[in-house]
């Protein structure tokens, strides 16, 4: 059995239900329920036979989009683990662009940052590189960066707060910075932070890094270890949206693609492309009357 929950725009859901279920009847799916959440009165959830979520996906993608979903192949429940990226997910910024422009080279690194998380590009090789143009930057830098250009995405305080308060535990992995990724999980209310550190030698950025690479292996593992912590039958949930995220977003029960990257999108089993972070919420079956400020 496949279930789908999403939202999508509700004033053309009705016609648009009747065409996807005449396109899964067609596929050899035919929907067995249909009907909105009761906690959640804009989620629409489907209910079918079978496993073949590849399908299912092409409907809601061919009759639905944009939209916002997550397809499961059991019942959904509340996360007990959260495991997210940061940038360009839990914050609406790419950390080393902007504090590219202070080195005057944003274009250059923006594009390398860019091709990165299509997956045009091997992440350690392109995050050294663009380290490595920002040799001799004052880190004085990084402090006014955070202060001025790096905000939080609509709805990511409430959901982290939310999903605490249910129990969840909230783990930041990024393959950025922990002189930005520290003080963004402290605003954001994350229990853990793992990323990569930048050198620093008499107040200057080294244009090196210290330790070992946060990249996609390692944000898997961090889910794998934390999720083996909880225990039997415990829930993931993930978000992410370039490539490096891709196994963490597989390897998570829920894995959300953020108005993600194709490559990121189409290897998730869940994606945000209409609401903002609020929107895994109410997937999730959490009416907004239940929703904790962050």
């Amino acid at each position: 059995m496949l279930i789908a929950r999403l939202i999508a725009d509700p004033a053309t859901l009705e016609t648009r239900l009747d065409a996807a279920a005449d396109a899964l009847k067609a596929a050899g799916l035919p929907l067995a329920g249909a009907q909105m959440l009761d906690s959640c009165s804009d989620v629409l959830q489907l209910m079918l036979p079978g496993d073949d979520a590849v399908v299912l996906r092409q409907v809601i993608d061919a009759h639905f989009a944009p939209s916002d979903a997550i397809i499961s192949s059991a019942p959904f429940s509340i996360p007990d683990l959260f495991v997210s990226d940061m940038d360009s997910t839990m914050i609406g910024q790419e950390c080393i662009d902007e504090l590219g422009d202070f080195a005057g080279l944003k274009d250059r690194i923006a594009d390398i940052t860019e091709r990165a998380m299509q997956g045009e590009l091997d992440f350690e090789t392109a995050l050294r590189e663009r380290v490595g143009l920002l040799a001799d930057l004052p880190e004085t830098a990084i402090g006014q960066c955070l202060a001025e250009r790096i905000q939080p995405m609509a709805g990511a305080r409430v959901l982290v707060a939310t999903l605490r308060h249910r129990g969840c535990r909230t783990v930041l992995v990024t393959g950025g910075f922990h002189h930005f990724a520290d003080p963004v999980a402290e605003m954001l209310g994350f229990e853990r932070v793992v990323g990569n550190r930048l050198g620093v030698s008499q107040g200057r950025l080294t244009g090196q890094l210290i330790g070992a690479i946060t990249d996609s292996s390692v944000k898997e593992r961090i889910l794998r270890e934390e999720l083996a912590l909880l225990g039997d039958n415990a829930v993931s949930l993930a978000s992410g949206d370039g490539a490096n995220d891709i196994p963490m977003l597989q390897a998570a029960d829920y894995g959300i693609a953020y108005h993600a990257k194709p490559k990121a999108r189409d290897a998730a089993n869940g994606w945000v492309d209409r609401g903002d972070l609020t929107a895994v919420l109410r997937l999730l079956g959490i009416p907004e009357s239940e929703w904790v400020a962050g």
